[in-house]
């Protein structure tokens, strides 16, 4: 087996630790030094947060979606193909690095997403993409951090706890979807999601896209009207 090469190393703004970017023959990995947290062999549960919510707004028209998280694409790539032509789509990511590894080196993974004439860049804070807008969104897909349980950023508390869920809330407009994709069920999640009164389903997709191994769970919560 071919050893892996590392590509490149990018500090996490404001916190310790740094994102390594590493690839062997055509499998891609971002980790910490001590945590995989994607793998270009891995992205069927990414590729299902985007379906699963369009799914639910191919009824409409001008849809404007947010996504927390570009990593290697998937998640953006899999939204624009679910999307109609006339869909705006916002991708907010915190690290630059991130950005530039997708346009250097990952971005044939999901089909180039960043060259879409659809897609704008947000490099920044998600919390901040969410908190600048009122009833704006039609929905906002986070896939930041492994989900509610952070392994990298602590600061990703203000996303999954109350007032990070009052201000996604306040962002989506009626009808609008919340779509927040984890490594593992959260409980707590689901009942803190509920207490800000949107209409939750919690259904899990296989990470693998061949439909076998580990399963990821996806939260899809409504804001009513």
């Amino acid at each position: 087996m071919k050893p892996w090469v590392t590509l490149d190393r990018a500090r996490i703004p404001d916190e310790e630790g740094e994102l390594i970017l590493r690839k062997r023959d055509t499998e891609y990995s971002i980790r910490t030094e001590t945590t995989e947290l994607m793998n270009s062999r891995l992205h069927g549960s990414e590729e299902a947060l985007a379906r699963l919510a369009c799914e639910r707004l191919s009824y409409q028209r001008d849809v404007n979606i947010l996504i927390g998280g570009l990593g290697m694409g998937y998640t953006l790539g899999a939204a624009l193909e679910n999307s109609g032509p006339d869909a705006h789509l916002t991708v907010a990511e915190f690290v630059p690095a991130v950005i530039s590894w997708n346009r250097e080196f990952l971005g044939h993974l999901a089909g180039v997403p960043l060259n879409d004439p659809r897609v704008a860049v947000w490099q920044g804070d998600v919390v901040q993409a969410i908190k600048s807008k009122k009833s704006a969104w039609n929905a906002i897909l986070l896939d930041v951090d492994n989900g509610p349980d952070g392994l990298t950023r602590e600061a990703n508390d203000q996303l999954y706890g109350l007032p990070g869920l009052h201000a996604a809330f306040a962002a989506l407009r009626p009808g609008g979807i919340l779509a927040v994709w984890s490594y593992a069920p959260d409980d707590g999640f689901t009942r803190r999601l509920k207490k800000c009164r949107f209409r939750t389903e919690v259904v899990t997709a296989h990470a693998n896209s061949s439909g076998k191994g580990r399963k990821h769970t996806i939260w899809l919560a409504v804001k009513p009207g």
